[in-house]
């Protein structure tokens, strides 16, 4: 089990900085990648591009860039435009996220079939890379060429200018419903999961029997050497809290319908009910701690030792940890 670097997406302020400093650290521990991501603030491929210029040899990841955000052939000229940059370090992982984001930030439908959108999506990325011929899809989302009712009827297949450093550049799908787990071991190159358990691999195990060699299953963990558990756990919790309640509607949000999946059905509802009422705090408090700490790796060294080792006893081939600090990623560096 290889070990990455998730860094996710800036705060409130930049934090390049930062980033920058614990990815280099990464690097020198020999982690395997490093992660950026975007919600509604800082973009995830300017940083892996600075991270770039300042690494060697650590792989670059997205984890996810959102497909709302770019079109699928804009989406694969960042890839390819850092592959090469990078010497070949570039994967890219997307995520289709959520209407409320889709909808109220980038001003577009939440795709009525998000399985179609996926698909066509991943396809024209694929075409973009292989750079077989021009790119063609008679789709449902993303057509190409365009051909709505209020086209010009002027437009043409294209092929990308750039050759492709890599035409198998990796493609990795955060997806959270049984259905689109299963799409994404037919049609990509790994799977992003957003909460796992290594407790609970039983719910992806038909899903995942179906991957071909080399799949790559890529969970984010957050992981933190502490004395106090409970302590540790409090980010995790507010994590939990910011996504399962605010990051979606009261009447569809993928994140608290993953949580019930996991057994957490009336948790994931109260914790939603009260971050929509404005009880934040309240919210953080209801986040079971039982919950929290599956998911995470937290505590003194022999605890994270001990649990990091059921870790690796499942289908996991990288483990992608948020760690806010060197003495975390030295940590798992040594154990790994």
């Amino acid at each position: 089990m290889r070990l990455g670097l998730a860094l996710g997406y800036w705060g409130r302020h930049p934090g390049h900085r930062h980033h920058l400093s614990l990815a280099q650290e990464a690097e020198r521990l020999g982690y395997h990648s490093v992660w950026t991501a975007e919600a509604w603030g800082s973009d995830a491929f300017t940083p892996l591009a600075w991270l770039a210029a300042h690494t060697r040899r650590i792989r670059l990841g997205t984890a996810v860039a959102q497909m709302a955000a770019r079109s699928p052939t804009a989406t694969a000229m960042h890839a390819l435009t850092l592959d090469h940059l990078s010497g070949g370090r570039m994967l890219l992982g997307l995520g289709l996220s959520g209407p409320q984001v889709v909808e109220g930030w980038y001003g577009r439908p939440f795709p009525a079939s998000p399985l179609t959108a996926t698909r066509e999506y991943v396809d024209v990325v694929r075409q973009v890379l292989r750079r077989e011929a021009p790119v063609t899809l008679e789709g449902r989302f993303h057509p190409l060429p365009y051909d709505g009712p209020d086209a010009t009827g002027l437009g043409r297949p294209l092929r990308s200018v750039t050759h492709p450093l890599r035409p198998g550049l990796p493609v990795l799908l955060g997806a959270e419903g049984p259905r689109n787990i299963a799409q994404t071991v037919r049609i990509a190159d790994g799977w992003l999961p957003l909460y796992w358990s290594p407790h609970r691999t039983a719910l992806y195990t038909e899903a995942l029997a179906e991957a071909p060699d080399g799949f790559l299953v890529a969970p984010l963990a957050r992981a933190r050497l502490c004395r106090n558990v409970a302590e540790g756990l409090r980010p995790v919790k507010a994590m939990l809290a910011h996504y399962v309640g605010g990051m979606g509607h009261r009447t569809r949000n993928f994140h608290a319908d993953l949580m019930a999946r996991m057994g957490y059905s009336r948790e994931a509802r109260r914790v939603q009910e009260l971050f929509l009422a404005g009880r934040r705090e309240d919210a953080v408090a209801a986040v079971p701690d039982a919950f929290a700490d599956e998911i995470s790796l937290v505590g003194p060294r022999a605890r994270i030792a001990a649990r990091l080792e059921l870790w690796r006893a499942g289908p996991v081939t990288d483990l992608l940890v948020t760690a806010p600090d060197p003495a975390t990623l030295r940590l798992l560096a040594d154990l790994g």
